[in-house]
């Protein structure tokens, strides 16, 4: 007995770690590729639900695919409906784990030539840097599934010898409902739908359960991953509480039309095998696993925009608050957290820059700005700790370089928001005429950068640069014209002091509103040369 329940307690175990080195080495290899993939062709509900299929089969995990939805979505990349295609594709494409087990690890010898694969895997892990590094890993796991499996699979034997199935419930609505529960407990446990369907399946290769039983119980498993999702969604940002929402409401009501028509389609898909030549109850199971899933695409894709509107209206956005979307989950996945900070620090500055405008013009007065200033900084300082959060970025040029302009451009707002609170320089915008031509270009780089706003453009910031050396040229030009006249007499002293603060602090917003743009527009990340020591104030 003993050996028994520890051969399935470890053959579960090893599936489940070669799963999270498997995954964990796929993601890294196919993570900017599933960016690409995802926000490239997730257009329509079709192509959506395609590319989430795809990504999930090629990372074996829905979860990765999830959070990287839900990254895009809080990133502006995709739009929650078509997140919501992405997601049903994402339930299809876990069911890929069903094939690989029923396919290869309960049909061909792989436990044999799985610890070579382990040795090499990890070989190339501890020894290559890089792409290298992480196909070591995937390999490894690959090998580790397998090892699992075959540990798994002499467990479940032991138990069919054991255990007859007659004693589980009989084929009535009150079994099967037990079954599913049975199911959804497996996945609860374990954590991982892709375990509890692979212990499914090699309990009835080993004959421990029959078929109408596993398919019960893998409508719970399938179900059993809600759960997960709910508790995932706890304290997280809009974006990912309204993926959650649609996962589980996908799940649930996809495993009720599968438990109204189960002996149906059960039998359905075991003749369906049969005559393409398969009797195998495994492959039967992971046949039934996929229908009743594209049995439920077919329900909610024609859907895909109404059941988004639904979600959205039960799962409001809170509006106005500045990087409310910037989910510390997304951080996991570098290249869409790059994009997502960026688009973060473009809304914080839009709103700043918006308000600096105005108060430039005189339609409101500076000192008022210090009543924003206090969700300003907040917002800045979650931003903040959101880019702390982001890993290595290892995949793209790109992506790091935008990385170093978000670092940039979060000094330069910190730097901006502490010229803002500076009293004595408010002083000086009392409104002496030779200031005049300084408020000017002031008012030309706010008014200029108010594509800011918009978090989802990369504008073209040369314009901003010509406003702030313009008017850094100028201040250079009229400041030795002001020591000389104050020397001569022209000028008291301290209005002259007065005054030449209040051109440098001018410059200094202009300067840092043109810094904010241009590391936020792309310029920096595309990999411009930055000639700033000509434009930098006090230079």
């Amino acid at each position: 007995m003993g050996s028994m329940v520890s051969s399935v307690a470890g053959g579960i175990g090893l599936f489940l770690l070669g799963m999270i080195l498997m995954t964990d080495g796929l993601k890294v290899l196919a993570g900017d590729s599933l960016r690409r993939v995802l926000a490239r062709f997730a257009g329509g509900p079709v192509s959506a639900m395609l590319s989430g299929a795809s990504a999930t089969a090629v990372v074996q995990s829905s979860h990765a695919t999830t959070l990287a939805t839900i990254g895009f979505v809080s990133a502006g990349l995709l739009s929650f409906q078509q997140a919501v295609g992405v997601i049903l594709g994402a339930n299809l494409g876990t069911t890929s784990t069903g094939w690989l087990v029923s396919l290869l690890g309960l049909k061909l010898s792989v436990g044999k030539i799985a610890m070579p694969l382990i040795g090499v895997g990890a070989l190339a892990r501890l020894v290559a840097r890089g792409k290298l590094a992480h196909a070591g890993l995937a390999l490894c796991g690959f090998g580790v599934i397998f090892v699992g499996l075959d540990l798994l699979q002499g467990g479940m034997e032991q138990v069919a010898t054991r255990f007859d199935p007659t004693r589980l419930p009989d084929d009535s609505l009150g079994g099967r409902l037990l079954l599913v529960l049975i199911g959804i407990a497996m996945t609860v446990i374990m954590q991982s739908s892709s375990a509890a369907v692979a212990a499914t399946l090699t309990a009835l290769s080993s004959g421990a359960i029959n078929l109408d039983q596993a398919a019960a119980m893998v409508i719970g498993q399938n179900v059993g991953t809600s759960l997960t999702a709910a508790l995932a969604a706890i304290g997280a940002s809009v974006p990912a509480k309204r993926t959650a929402l649609a996962h589980i409401l996908f799940n649930v009501c996809t495993g009720i039309v599968a438990f109204t028509v189960l002996p149906l389609l059960a039998h359905g898909v075991e003749a369906a095998t049969q005559w393409f030549g398969s009797a195998d109850d495994a492959i039967a199971l992971a046949a039934f696993h996929s229908a009743f899933n594209v049995l439920g695409i077919g329900i909610f894709l024609p859907l895909t925009g109404p059941f988004a509107r639904l979600i959205e209206g039960l799962i409001r956005d809170k509006p106005g608050k500045l990087a409310r979307h910037l989910d510390n989950s997304v951080a996991n996945l570098p290249g869409v957290a790059v994009e997502a900070a960026r688009r973060a620090l473009a809304e914080i500055a839009g709103q700043v820059v918006a308000r600096i405008r105005l108060a430039l013009l005189g339609a409101c007065r500076f000192d008022a700005l210090s009543r924003d200033m206090a969700e300003w900084s907040d917002a800045l300082t979650r931003t903040r700790a959101f880019i702390a959060r982001v890993g290595r970025l290892e995949n793209s040029q790109e992506e790091y370089r935008q990385h170093v302009s978000n670092l940039h451009a979060t000094d330069h707002l910190d730097r901006l928001l502490a010229v803002l609170k500076e009293p004595a320089a408010l002083k000086a915008m009392s409104g002496d005429e030779r200031l005049a031509p300084f408020l000017k270009l002031a008012q030309e780089a706010a008014t200029l950068a108010a594509w800011l706003g918009d978090a989802s453009r990369k504008a073209d910031a040369a314009s901003l640069a010509a406003a702030s050396r313009g008017l850094a040229d100028l201040r250079r030009a009229v400041r030795p014209r002001i020591m000389e006249q104050t020397a001569s007499g022209e000028y008291a002293s301290e209005h002259a002091l007065e005054l030449l603060e209040g051109m440098h602090w001018l410059d200094r917003l202009a300067y840092h509103i043109w810094r904010i743009g241009h590391h936020l527009s792309g310029a920096a990340a595309a990999g411009e040369a930055e000639h700033v020591a000509d434009a930098a104030p006090g230079a």
